[in-house]
């Protein structure tokens, strides 16, 4: 590395050094109340699960729901963490969050639930699992769109079919 290029990256770590301590002197800045601190802690910790939903770090979605972090937070879109595994393909968080009883039936800011998630990016597996419990009649009385309504947007409605013929026909088997 040349002379120039040191001197470069010096001083562009240097300046960023400089705001970086402007941060933390402002974070410890006895202007801070308690209540803004505690909030930020809270949201870090959302953000981290969050986070572990979507990558589908196992380990430490487990860790939080060791210790009762609430399984269905929200994020500012609404989303829940099953929602995020959901559409990251995250099966086997899928079925840590509904064995910790994550709610199906959730709905985001736009009125989307993890099963319109899972036929969205095609994840049928998922949308099998999550299909067991019918969160459509609680929709119709809200005026929300139904699982049905948006799979035919999405072009989805036959792969929806499959999977609520092959539930039927495995309750039917069940029952035998």
């Amino acid at each position: 590395m040349s002379i120039m290029q040191r001197t470069l990256l010096a001083s562009l770590l240097a300046f960023g050094a400089a705001f970086a301590n402007v941060a933390i002197a402002e974070e410890i800045s006895p202007a801070k109340t308690a209540a803004n601190v505690q909030m930020n802690s809270q949201q870090e910790l959302i953000d981290l699960f969050f986070a572990a939903a979507k990558t589908g770090n196992q380990e430490v979605i487990n860790e939080f729901l060791k210790h009762g972090f609430p399984v269905d937070v929200r994020n500012a879109s609404g989303f829940t963490p099953l929602m995020m595994a959901t559409y990251y393909g995250h099966q086997d968080i899928v079925t840590t969050m509904l064995n910790h009883g994550a709610d199906r039936c959730a709905r985001d800011n736009k009125g989307n639930t993890a099963l319109m998630g899972a036929l969205f990016k095609m994840e049928f597996s998922i949308a099998k699992q999550l299909r067991q419990v019918d969160c459509d009649a609680n929709a119709k009385q809200t005026g929300q769109k139904t699982t049905a309504e948006f799979a035919k947007v999405i072009g989805q409605e036959k792969q929806l079919q499959k999977i609520i013929q092959a539930q039927e026909k495995s309750a039917v088997l069940a029952q035998k």
